[in-house]
């Protein structure tokens, strides 16, 4: 006879993997991944119509199997006046191309990646934003990890965003507990949270806790994420992502005064 506890250690898994598989599925444009839309969906403000500057901060779930599993995420810039968005990002086939894997390109920042649609994770715009994206260049050149990239547990494209919210406080950006690669520090422990409003411990990415006004509390076992997120009243698991109900990016961004002409 099988005891209701192993059931549920049984069924815990399936649970989550079923959230994670229609998460992906609604999300996806479906088809061959090579040739999936790369399409936008319209999330960014279109630079013909928006002069004032934008910080966004985006996620979506991976490609291929990965996807079930967690999501690639990337911030995206564009300065006063600027005809385009500026993106910056970390890919692993980059790196086996050019010897880094930062991307910075003017992909449109809400498009799909490969298929899955993106997810708005943080929205900044007006002289706030600008102050940002000095910081965020920056930020980008002195990521330590351009030359390595590892799936599991990083470093990954969400440890180079990580890297980059460390420094972009202003941004209080909560990534999603499905940022496999978000925790990894390298050879060191402590950091601020990424969203700047509390500090994480952390060994090589694989375990950890992490407490923040924006993230809540997190747990971090083998690079997965199980946490509670008060402000959102949303649980966090891996697969799944956040349960609750998530605030709006840009209705939570601070006010902030246009620029000059």
């Amino acid at each position: 006879m099988i005891r209701p506890r192993a059931t549920f250690l049984w069924l815990f898994p399936l649970v989550l993997f079923g959230f994670a598989y229609v998460d992906k599925e609604q999300n996806a444009s479906g088809g061959d991944w090579r040739r999936a839309s790369r399409e936008p969906i319209g999330l960014a403000p279109s630079p013909a119509d928006t002069a004032d500057p934008v910080v966004q901060v985006y996620a979506a779930r991976a490609v291929r199997w990965r996807g079930y599993f967690g999501v690639h995420t990337w911030v995206s810039v564009k300065a006063h006046g600027a005809p385009h968005y500026t993106t910056y990002e970390v890919n692993g086939w980059r790196l086996r191309g050019s010897g880094t894997s930062v991307s910075i390109s003017d992909r449109p920042p809400d498009s799909r990646w490969f298929g899955n649609a993106p997810t708005l994770i943080a929205d900044l715009r007006g002289e706030a934003a600008a102050d940002a994206i000095a910081k965020i260049e920056a930020a980008a050149a002195s990521y330590p990890f351009a030359g390595t990239y590892r799936v599991w547990p990083g470093p990954n494209s969400n440890t180079f965003i990580a890297h980059v919210l460390r420094h972009v406080p202003e941004l209080k950006a909560d990534l999603p507990p499905t940022a496999i690669g978000k925790d990894y520090l390298g050879d060191g422990f402590f950091a601020r949270s990424p969203s700047g409003t509390g500090a994480q411990f952390s060994a090589w990415g694989v375990v950890g806790v992490l407490a923040g006004l924006e993230e809540g509390l997190e747990l971090n076992v083998l690079g997965l994420t199980f946490g509670l997120d008060p402000l959102d009243l949303a649980i966090k698991l891996p697969l799944a992502g956040s349960l609750g109900w998530p605030r709006d990016p840009v209705a939570a961004a601070p006010a902030t005064e246009a620029t000059g002409a």
